[in-house]
């Protein structure tokens, strides 16, 4: 079994900063990236940020493109999402997302958090 568990979020003024992180754990052979995606209320999932674990390559959205930045240790198989500047439409549940080779299997497989509320409040 495989697990992502996300904590950090809460409730900031806008302008506030929070770090979210993800830790990956169990049967797990290689981790590929990890990434962050939030949803809010009436609105459809998006992708905040991705990292590539071996090359350390980034991806951003435009909406948090120099406000946010993902970083990973891979010792700690632990991905962290530093959130600055923070926005009321920043206000969502934000998800780990993991592709994951997993010991049982030969190719990754996504696996998803619970989610963590992040609230910016005006």
């Amino acid at each position: 079994q495989v697990q992502l568990v996300e904590t950090g979020g809460g409730l900031v003024q806008a302008g506030g900063s929070l770090r979210l992180s993800c830790v990956a754990s169990g049967s797990i052979y290689s981790v590929v990236n990890m990434g962050w995606y939030r949803q809010a209320p009436g609105k459809q999932r998006e992708l905040v940020a991705r990292v590539t674990i071996s090359s350390g390559d980034t991806q951003y959205a435009d909406a948090v493109q120099g406000r946010f930045t993902i970083s990973r240790d891979n010792a700690k198989k632990t991905a962290y999402l530093q959130m600055n500047s923070l926005k009321p439409d920043d206000s969502a549940v934000y998800y780990c997302k993991s592709a994951i080779i997993p010991t049982s299997g030969w190719h990754p497989a996504d696996y998803w958090g619970q989610g963590t509320q992040v609230t910016v409040s005006s």
